[in-house]
């Protein structure tokens, strides 16, 4: 079977599966596991985020759909001459990967027509339903249920270990910065089963924008910053912005250092690794109930100590690796 995947959580789940030996072709933003960067890219974005920061990936982007023009660029010719049996794609946002339609629209005129999967999970547990998807088409299922299974297992060491805890710390999670965006879909699910409070967006509600008054009025306790598409050196350039905004000093979550910019992968992605992300936040969440479950290399917290003496603007510099 000849699987392209248009999606990194698409290429992280076939790989979990054993099918890596299988896909022919990935997108230009699918590099997990080290494997899948040996693949064909066949889709491209138009707008590079690694050069730019969020309100100019926002102008490009916004440009590109006025004018009538997709944000992604996908290869006809290697769709045509491979020929996938089945093409993993999704529909839940139109400027993180290339979509559904513009894939229908593609294939439209191949000889043979390929099974296209579109994975559009919106909770924790439609992660899951995607793995199980996955599998059904691919025809693993059985491995998918093995994969599921130790996913959920490891949730429930985590809900086995909360039983203990007599307070949830209200946290809040933002995955956009200028524009701000809440941490919508899965995340508010994880936020839960981490054994953190936040009541105000429901699991599967949109990733959508927010006033800032919103979170200044909100006071989280904690606050946790993954940037969609962004690793820890872009989210340290964007962090700059919550500085400039009124009250961002008297944030309890601010003046007691809890404010923590996480590696986007485990959370932008819906697939295997959701997991990791979720342990990750529990160790966040609850540190003294969870130890060694936050990645090296993956974190870095607030230092207030040191912000309390650094001038307005630098506040970069006062982050630092946890743990």
């Amino acid at each position: 079977m000849k699987i392209c995947s248009l999606l990194p959580s698409g290429t992280e789940i076939l790989f979990a599966l054993g099918l890596g030996d299988q896909v022919t072709g990935v997108s230009d933003l699918c590099d997990f596991p080290a494997e899948a960067r040996s693949k064909p890219v066949v889709s491209r974005s138009r707008v590079d985020p690694s050069v730019l920061s969020s309100d100019e990936v926002e102008s490009a982007m916004t440009s590109l759909l006025a004018n009538g023009e997709n944000p992604y660029e996908l290869d006809q010719n290697w769709l045509a001459k491979e020929s996938p049996d089945v093409i993993l794609t999704q529909d839940l946002c139109h400027v993180c990967e290339v979509d559904a339609g513009q894939v229908t629209g593609v294939v439209a005129g191949m000889d043979i027509q390929p099974h296209i999967v579109v994975l559009q999970p919106r909770t924790f547990a439609e992660v899951l339903d995607s793995i199980l998807e996955v599998g059904r088409v691919c025809e693993v299922e059985d491995q998918a249920n093995i994969v599921i299974a130790g996913i959920r297992q490891r949730v429930q060491v985590i809900q086995d270990k909360l039983l203990a805890v007599t307070r949830r710390p209200l946290v809040f999670s933002l995955e956009g910065i200028n524009p701000l965006v809440v941490g919508g879909h899965w995340i508010p699910d994880m936020l839960r089963l981490a054994g953190g409070m936040q009541e105000m967006f429901a699991p599967g509600c949109s990733a959508e924008r927010l006033d800032w008054n919103v979170v200044r009025e909100y006071d989280p306790d904690k606050l946790f910053i993954d940037l969609c598409s962004s690793d820890l050196a872009r989210n340290l350039r964007e962090v700059p912005w919550l500085e400039t905004q009124p009250g961002w000093r008297n944030l309890s979550s601010v003046k007691r250092g809890e404010v923590y910019l996480i590696d986007h992968s485990y959370f932008s992605r819906p697939g295997p690794r959701t997991i990791d992300g979720l342990e990750l936040l529990a160790g966040l969440t609850h540190p003294e109930l969870f130890v060694d479950l936050v990645a090296r290399g993956s974190v870095v917290k607030l230092d207030e100590e040191l912000y309390a003496d650094h001038p307005k603007g630098d506040i970069g510099a006062c982050f630092r690796p946890y743990p």
